[in-house]
């Protein structure tokens, strides 16, 4: 039986509003732009115009368009039976009886444990956050930025006091941008087309497939047998300053999403009203650069040394268990390494219970990794240097075997 939430309705209620039963083979024909069902708990639904209006964007639930979306489904609503409502008028009918309830080659065990395993955290409260924790967060993140102004404030505006004191207050991007851009990285996580993650926009090749298939097609935008030199010229100082700022811009003056581009004005504003008659306009500009630069830094280190070392390919249609164990990979816990990455050492949790409250993963971590060594699935923890270094040797990797594949294939 398909994991996931359970919003079985009578059989007799679905019958009589639509009573159309299919096969996979017919649910799996049906998932192009302009035509889209998925398959959530049996029930065979059209996503179509839904999809336009989604709130989690058009891409995250179009990426499962002709598959069961059952496991994703569950992990994305933390509340089935709210979101119920909107999953009623889009429902065609049914999966017939003779057909599985998992799509493809999927395990049904493997679906089946990990649903068992879903629910017995949501049993033990771990899905419930503690209000106290985000308080002394929230807390922590207000001092740092308080103690940096202090320090400008008491002792002067050298470079040095003014690094040391941006280091202690970096700054969030769009909160609804980021959201939708991450959604879709959990919904389909290293899978090319699907992950905005992977989208390299041609300055680098990763994985093992992506570079074969560039060398054998003789693309080189970039010399990609470099990559691992010039990633640290291009990756960690330019993604947040330069990509994502413009993403971020635009994505919300597109959405119209006024309430959002009101806030992060206002950070500017007032960094710019507390900066300005310390730095001036020039100072200040260049201050906020280098900070942007030292977030993008800590951003594509701390997000890429859980992925970009492990599995990056083309859909392949897995379970949500070894989908996200593919893609995703653990660094060892400490003090320092749960603070530093936000708790996101614990990439594996994160990514299989998207929902549940950070300062949880380490409470479910042992029964993952036993889920995991049951049925044969590498479960990956790391040193962060290690993890580090990994994305230093993954890009080396795929950029020695696209070299290999455009000279000789």
């Amino acid at each position: 039986m398909g994991g996931g939430g359970q919003l079985t309705e009578p059989a007799e209620e679905v019958k009589g509003r639509a009573g159309g039963v299919y096969t996979w083979q017919e649910v799996q024909s049906h998932c192009s732009r302009s035509d889209q069902w998925l398959v959530i708990d049996r029930k065979v639904y059209n996503i179509t115009q839904w999809a336009k209006r989604h709130p989690g964007g058009i891409r995250v639930i179009s990426h499962y368009a002709g598959e069961d979306a059952t496991e994703a489904f569950t992990a994305f609503h933390p509340d089935l039976k709210w979101v119920q409502k909107f999953l009623k008028p889009l429902l065609i009918g049914e999966l017939a009886a003779t057909e599985p309830s998992q799509d493809r080659n999927k395990s049904a065990t493997i679906i089946q444990d990990f649903h068992t395993l879903r629910a017995k955290v949501e049993s033990e409260g771990l899905f419930r956050a503690r209000p106290s924790f985000f308080c002394f967060h929230l807390g922590h993140i207000l001092l740092l930025e308080a103690l940096a102004w202090l320090i400008i404030w008491v002792w002067g505006t050298s470079w040095t006091l003014t690094l040391l004191s941006r280091v202690a207050a970096l700054e969030p991007p769009s909160a609804n941008w980021w959201n939708h851009r991450h959604y879709q990285h959990h919904a389909k996580p290293n899978v090319f087309s699907k992950d905005p993650d992977v989208n390299m926009l041609h300055l680098f090749v990763i994985g093992k497939t992506q570079p074969v298939e560039y060398g054998i097609k003789k693309i080189k935008y970039m010399p990609y047998h470099h990559q691992h030199q010039y990633f640290f010229l291009v990756g960690p100082p330019l993604l947040i300053p330069i990509y994502f700022h413009i993403q971020i811009m635009r994505s919300m003056i597109s959405r119209h999403d006024w309430v959002d581009l009101a806030c992060s004005l206002s950070h500017y504003l007032r960094y710019l009203c507390c900066s300005v008659p310390l730095y001036g306009l020039l100072g200040s500009m260049l201050l906020i650069s280098f900070v942007r630069i030292l977030e993008s830094h800590c951003f594509v280190w701390v997000t890429q040394m859980n992925h970009l070392p492990m599995n990056i390919d083309h859909e392949k249609h897995q379970d949500w268990l070894s989908m996200q164990l593919h893609a995703t990979c653990n660094v060892k816990q400490s003090p320092f390494n749960d603070w530093f990455s936000g708790h996101l050492n614990f990439q594996i949790e994160h990514h299989l219970f998207p929902t549940m409250p950070r300062h949880n993963y380490h409470l479910v971590a042992p029964q993952v990794r036993a889920l995991c060594d049951k049925h044969g699935i590498p479960y990956q923890v790391k040193t962060m240097w290690q993890g580090f270094a990994d994305v230093f040797r993954s890009l080396k990797n795929s950029g020695d075997l696209w070299l290999d594949a455009y000279l000789h294939k």
